[in-house]
């Protein structure tokens, strides 16, 4: 049976791919539920995917 290759995605080297993530910040809610904050990866702006060289060069170029 054939298999099907998926594309190759640059993941982002500082999240490796999970670009949002929910931290508890160790509180609950009235109704129990935790108190959490949402952070985005800073590297790559909540994308989960790299930013090639080439753009990052022209990009802190102008």
């Amino acid at each position: 049976m054939p298999q099907h290759t998926h594309a190759h995605t640059r993941h982002c080297p500082h999240c490796g791919g999970f670009s949002t993530v929910a931290v508890t910040a160790g509180g609950r809610h009235l109704d129990g539920s935790r108190v959490t904050i949402r952070v985005t990866c800073p590297g790559c702006q909540g994308t989960g995917t790299a930013t090639p060289a080439r753009a990052t060069l022209t990009r802190a170029g102008k």
